[in-house]
C-alpha cells in the first residue's frame, strides 16, 4: 500500500512474522530483567551507527531508542528536522541518503505523513524502522506494549483488548490492533462514533461506542489520547464532556475484569482520556511501558542489524 520496504527494518507490524516478533519479545525480556537488576546487558551491537530523523516532537520514542542503541554499544546520532538542512529545503530522501553516505547503518524515523518510511526504505540500503508516520503505524510501540501485557498477565494469546479514545487518528491503535488480533485476541476500539474507523475489521477489531459494551470483560485496557492537531474540526463536544463520557476513570474501569490492567502510548492528559486516581493506581502500566520500550528497542535493534 505504501511502497515497497527494506526487510531490513521495520515499517508496519505485519512486515514481521509471528515467530519473529515472539523471538524479539523474548529477547526483551531477558534484558529487561538484566536491567532491573542492575547487571550488564551480555550483548553488544559495536562498529554499528543509529540515527534517529524526527520530523515531529518524541520524547519516549526518540530517548528511548537512543538509550537502547548505546547501551548495546553503537554510536548514535540524533537529529531534529528542524535543526536540520531540512530547513534549506532539502528532501526527506535526500536527508535519508546523506546519512547512508556518511555510514549510518539504522535509521529510526519519525514523519507526519503516512508511507514515508515505507517510501525511503525502497530506496534505502540503511535499515529504516518508522517511529511513527501520520495516522498509519507505530510498530515499535505495539511491540512494547505487547510486552508489557505479556510481563504482567503471562500470556497475550485470547485475551480481550480494549482500545479507548482517538481510535481514529491513533497510529499506536492500528499497530496494537494488528499486533494483538494476530494472537488471537479479541480487539475492540471504544469511543466516540465520529472517532472509531470505518473500517475496524481491516485491523482485526470490531468498533463500540457504548463504554459498557466496550469494556465489559476487557483484559487489557488501552487508553489514547486526543489527537487535536490531526483534526480538521471539533469531534468531540467539549474536553470535560469527552471525560465524562469517554474517559478511563474508576467507575468506567469497573466495567472490565477486576484484574484489567491499564496501558497509555503518551503524552497522557491527565483528567481527560485518563483520570489521575488511575494513573497512580496499581492497575495502571504506564510507566512500565516506558521502561520497557529501551529493552524492547534493544531487541529489535539485534534482529535489524543481524546479531
Amino acid at each position: 500500500m505504501f511502497g515497497e520496504a527494506s526487510g531490513k527494518g521495520l515499517i508496519s507490524i505485519e512486515d514481521w512474522s509471528l515467530w519473529r516478533i515472539e523471538a524479539c519479545l523474548e529477547r526483551a525480556r531477558g534484558i529487561f530483567e538484566a536491567r532491573r537488576r542492575g547487571e550488564p546487558i551480555p550483548y553488544k551491537v559495536e562498529g554499528k551507527t543509529l540515527a534517529t530523523l524526527f520530523y515531529e516532537p518524541s520524547t519516549r520514542t526518540r530517548v528511548s531508542f537512543e538509550l537502547a542503541a548505546q547501551e548495546l554499544g553503537m554510536k548514535v546520532l540524533s537529529i531534529q528536522a528542524a535543526a536540520s538542512s531540512v530547513t534549506k529545503g532539502e528532501s526527506l530522501l535526500d536527508s535519508v541518503r546523506t546519512l547512508e553516505a556518511m555510514g549510518v547503518d539504522v535509521i529510526v524515523l519519525r514523519h507526519p505523513l503516512s508511507g514515508a518510511p515505507a517510501f525511503v526504505a525502497g530506496h534505502s540500503r540503511a535499515a529504516i524502522i518508522n517511529a511513527g508516520d501520520g495516522m498509519h503505524e507505530h510498530p515499535t510501540q505495539a511491540l512494547l506494549d505487547a510486552f508489557t501485557v505479556w510481563r504482567a498477565k503471562g500470556r497475550i494469546q485470547g485475551l480481550t483488548v480494549a482500545i479507548c479514545g482517538d481510535v481514529l487518528h491513533s497510529r499506536v491503535a492500528r499497530s496494537d490492533a494488528l499486533l494483538f488480533s494476530r494472537f488471537g485476541c479479541e480487539v475492540r476500539f471504544v469511543g466516540p462514533l465520529a472517532l472509531l474507523p470505518r473500517n475496524p475489521s481491516a485491523l482485526g477489531a470490531r468498533c463500540f461506542s457504548d463504554m459498557r459494551e466496550g469494556l465489559a470483560g476487557a483484559d487489557v485496557v488501552i487508553a489514547l489520547r486526543l489527537q487535536k492537531e490531526r483534526m480538521d474540526s471539533a469531534l468531540v463536544p467539549s474536553l470535560a464532556e469527552y471525560a465524562k463520557r469517554y474517559g478511563i476513570n474508576s467507575a468506567s474501569l469497573a466495567l472490565a475484569k477486576p484484574d484489567a490492567v491499564v496501558l497509555h502510548p503518551g503524552p497522557m492528559h491527565r483528567g481527560v482520556e485518563i483520570s489521575e486516581e488511575v494513573i497512580e493506581s496499581e492497575r495502571a502500566l504506564i510507566f512500565t511501558q516506558v521502561e520497557a520500550g529501551v529493552a524492547v528497542r534493544m531487541a529489535l535493534l539485534m534482529d535489524v542489524v543481524g546479531e
